[in-house]
């Protein structure tokens, strides 16, 4: 039932959204070189590697200085990339991971393969189980996710001993009841969220 609304949304969202979505890519393609999209190689379920797509917002190549931005002093990111970072539509290409089946609108966020070969095995067995979402409780708790490293004296640290074990833990909260009437509460807490 799930992933019907998953198709649902995701197509009507893509076709409501399409003015947007040529907007943002010609405004980012003005301000920097390169294209409108950005690819990166995330781990989805069954511990299968998917492109997940993003609207770009830094400087082509900018991921080669490292994954972890760490908010306003992170100088690879565009001034049209702070902007959609900010009100999350850096995240609205997605879209187009949950209509062909790649991801959810809800579950846990997908990590690249070198914060997954941190999980123990219990936590890749449940966490790759599932189809990786847009949002979930842990993207609603740490929606200021790049503010709280920005202030962190060594931001990878701070991401792979604190905050990515939260974030776990939030995820578990979904992954053990996965129910409609709960998929759309975290879809109106992460609207909410946002608009706050």
């Amino acid at each position: 039932m799930i992933r019907l609304f998953d198709i649902v949304f995701s197509f009507l969202g893509l076709l409501f959204l399409l003015p947007l979505f040529l907007v943002l890519y010609v405004v980012i393609c003005i301000e920097s070189r390169g294209g409108g999209f950005y690819c990166q190689t995330r781990v989805g379920k069954d511990d299968r590697d998917f492109q997940l797509l993003k609207f770009r917002s830094m400087r082509v190549g900018a991921d080669a200085e490292g994954l972890i931005t760490i908010g306003g002093n992170d100088s690879r990111i565009t001034r049209v990339g702070y902007f959609i970072r900010k009100y999350k539509l850096d995240e609205l290409p997605q879209l187009i991971n949950v209509l062909i089946g790649d991801m959810s609108l809800v579950g846990p966020r997908p990590e690249v393969r070198k914060y997954v070969d941190l999980y123990t095995p219990e936590q890749r067995k449940i966490l790759l189980s599932v189809r990786p979402g847009i949002t979930d409780y842990a993207s609603i708790e740490y929606v200021d996710e790049n503010e709280l490293l920005d202030k962190a004296v060594d931001p990878e640290k701070e991401y792979i001993e604190k905050i990515m074990p939260d974030k776990i833990r939030y995820n578990m909260k979904y992954i053990n009841n996965q129910t409609v009437s709960e998929y759309f509460k975290i879809i109106f807490l992460t609207f909410l969220k946002i608009f706050r």
